[in-house]
């Protein structure tokens, strides 16, 4: 990239505070040119959890801030009346403040820190005073949950469940060799030589004392990596029993299985009972009911298949009898909140390309809509009779809704904003409309497509277009916001989005979203050409000028459709993409994913569907590339190795392909660090602006 073209870029966002640089926090921003840039992503305040206060007449949330030049980010605190009003940050730190909560009857408000260097709990005032340290844990305290009574804590910290080599060779203290004798060894991005544990402890109000490992030593996870957190565990109403999420597996076992169970542990007895024994899927994120008569959680039916439908649950305490409550919904329960009465169960949950608000009511399991519109809504607390949730969209990142929880006839609930994070950022912007179109496929069904155009769109122009294509492999194209894959960015640069919701994506009911497994370069591909080609016939699109791109599984399509697009593309780029199947099956750490994808092992000869899959790699059509390809990985993305991206550069290097390789040493199957992150978007449209708009 030219210093001019970097220069211009810098300029584009002008960022000044009146904070010490120690500090992170809420900018001045001024954009010169009304198009969303990286700068601008990155200036944005990200909201984190939101928690309603006990007299449901506050609510305190988390709002993190990223500094590029000093590539960190900083979250603090802040406290809003319950209408919106009084908006006011509390805290004002170098430090990490984090997982918000009201304890004390709403008089203190509880949060993690890492003031002194370890993640502990801290207690203030609802004004930000009084900042006292309540816990010295040993080692760093990842989540908490005070119970009921106030009484008892339940945090989550790391235990060691694996010996290390100074372990066993004390003498050679500076050996970095790591001696593995079984399965997930590594997991997402770390080696794995611990495992989080629930710790539960009593509380006199200023200190803990009497600490005790939920688990008891056994050598399982809870929550379970890599994303469980608190949700995974529960207080029952009387204080006097903690509900977990575990596998309880270690090993080759836990490679294999996504069998996770609820457990009930009592504090009295320290008896755990499993309540799910007999269902072989992952079942996660117990709630007990206001009135303790009740526990629900989160259920999948299939071992093996971590994309499974998400059902929601109950079961009556007193008698054990189970009931799949959401069997009217086709689609995910990806969240979810017992109402006041116990008699009904608020969950959010993705339909046709947008994550809505529904209610249970549990006498006949009948299922009400409450939001609607282009958005998806996430998170749920009650206040009053307001749902406090964030929503989002592809035009606009997380903000706080207030929705009534209840509709009015036939009309949805009413909305409100309550949070105005980043308007200062918006008024300054114009983004690219959002259109959906519904498409005919080619085995004649109908599928929804989103479309999102440029600012100041001319449809007497062309515009060189960009196929998205989706990772999962059975993650929704739903109305979501990324800080990376952000549609309005590209539409930015002057690009047509196309994101179409391909076979293999909920939302569209169970057949839809089971159309993928084993079969990767079947019907969902055909679903990929549909879309770029019904878009190709419109006049303002540079039909010569077509992009592909798409990060994980969407990153196997792009090298997979680099093969096979017959003279349709014109650049491609690929991020973490499976470039080798017969590699990925052995490489991967989550062994039940590779055998439910691709149907079982590529030396099963006798395997009908893996043997398809295995000839279906992208690496076995290298001889049809022909355009450009981009290829982006991270070096601690353990799921897909980076030698993928290695191996997909050296081919196309090898065939005369032009290619570019970005390699992240420090990063996952994500990119997390601001000036990484800068270094991906610019990295992304100078390839993009190179092949795309000659």
């Amino acid at each position: 990239m030219s210093a001019a073209v970097m220069s211009a870029s810098c300029m584009e966002v002008q960022a000044n505070t009146e904070q010490d640089k120690s500090l992170i926090g809420k900018s001045d921003i001024k954009i010169t040119n009304q198009r969303l840039s990286p700068e601008a992503l990155w200036a944005m305040g990200r909201i984190g959890g939101v928690v309603v206060s006990p007299n449901e007449k506050q609510i305190a949330y988390t709002v993190a801030y990223y500094s590029v030049p000093e590539n960190k980010s900083n979250r603090e605190v802040f406290v809003m009346n319950a209408d919106g009003t009084g908006n006011k940050q509390i805290t004002q730190t170098p430090w990490q403040e984090n997982e918000v909560s009201w304890i004390k009857g709403g008089s203190k408000l509880a949060f993690l820190s890492n003031e002194g260097g370890s993640n502990q709990i801290w207690e203030m005032n609802p004004d930000g005073t009084e900042r006292k340290q309540l816990t010295h844990y040993e080692s760093d305290i990842e989540a908490f949950s005070f119970s009921p009574d106030g009484k008892k804590l339940l945090f989550v910290s790391q235990t060691k469940t694996i010996n290390s080599t100074a372990d066993k060779h004390p003498d050679l203290p500076k050996a970095t060799g790591i001696i593995i004798t079984d399965l997930m060894y590594k997991h997402w991005d770390e080696w794995v030589t611990t495992a989080p544990h629930p710790f539960f402890a009593d509380f006199d109000g200023s200190a803990i004392h009497n600490i005790k490992d939920v688990l008891q030593g056994e050598p399982y996870e809870s929550p379970m990596k890599p994303f469980g957190g608190i949700e995974q565990l529960a207080w029952s109403p009387a204080s006097d029993k903690v509900a977990y999420t575990c596998r309880k597996k270690t090993g080759l076992a836990y490679a294999l299985s996504t069998n996770s169970d609820i457990y009930i542990y009592d504090l009295n007895d320290q008896k755990t009972i499993n309540i799910t024994e007999e269902n072989k899927g992952y079942d996660t994120n117990p709630q007990y009911s206001p009135d303790g008569k009740y526990i629900a959680w989160q259920s999948m039916e299939r071992d093996g298949y971590e994309a499974d439908q998400n059902r929601l649950f109950i079961m009556n305490l007193a008698t054990g009898e189970k009931r799949f409550v959401s069997k009217a919904f086709e689609s995910n329960v990806d969240g979810f909140l017992w109402n006041k009465d116990s008699k009904s169960i608020f969950f959010y949950g993705v339909w046709h390309g947008e994550t809505q608000i529904y209610n249970v009511d549990l006498k006949k399991d009948n299922i009400a809509q409450l939001t609607e519109g282009v958005f998806d809504y996430g998170s749920l607390a009650l206040a009053g009779n307001k749902i406090i949730a964030k929503r989002h969209s592809m035009s606009a990142g997380d903000e706080i809704y207030a929705i009534d929880n209840t509709r009015k006839g036939k009309s949805f609930a009413n909305v409100k904003q309550l949070s105005y994070e980043n308007k200062a950022i918006y008024d300054q912007l114009e983004m690219g409309k959002v259109e959906s179109r519904w498409m005919k496929t080619t085995d004649g069904k109908e599928m929804l497509t989103w479309v999102i155009y440029p600012p100041k769109f001319d449809p007497n122009k062309k515009y060189p277009t960009l196929l998205y294509c989706e990772g999962g492999p059975q993650s929704p194209v739903s109305q979501f916001w990324s800080y990376r894959w952000n549609f309005q960015i590209m539409a930015a640069h002057d690009y047509i989005i196309v994101a179409p919701n391909r076979r293999g994506l909920p939302g569209f009911g169970l057949e839809w979203n089971e159309a993928i497994s084993g079969d990767y370069g079947g019907q969902c591909m055909a679903d990929y050409f549909t879309a770029i080609d019904e878009m190709a016939k419109e006049p303002y699109v540079d039909r010569d000028h077509l992009g592909c791109v798409g990060a994980s599984f969407g990153g196997f399509s792009v090298y997979w459709l680099a093969g096979h697009h017959n003279k349709r593309f014109k650049a491609f780029i690929a991020h973490d993409g499976i470039f080798n199947m017969e590699m990925q099956y052995l490489e991967t750490e989550e062994k039940w994913f590779a055998n439910w994808d691709m149907g079982g092992a590529y030396w099963d000869k006798q395997n009908a569907v893996s043997q398809r899959t295995f000839a279906n790699s992208p690496h076995q059509f290298v001889d049809k590339w022909d355009a450009p390809i981009l290829c982006i990985h991270g070096e601690k993305d353990y799921r897909i190795l980076a030698n993928q991206a290695m191996a997909a550069f050296d081919a196309a290097k090898m065939r005369g392909i032009p290619a570019e390789l970005l390699i992240y040493p420090d990063e996952n199957h994500w990119v997390l660090k601001p000036q990484n992150g800068i270094l991906w978007q610019r990295t992304f449209f100078e390839w993009l602006d190179k092949w795309l708009k000659k």
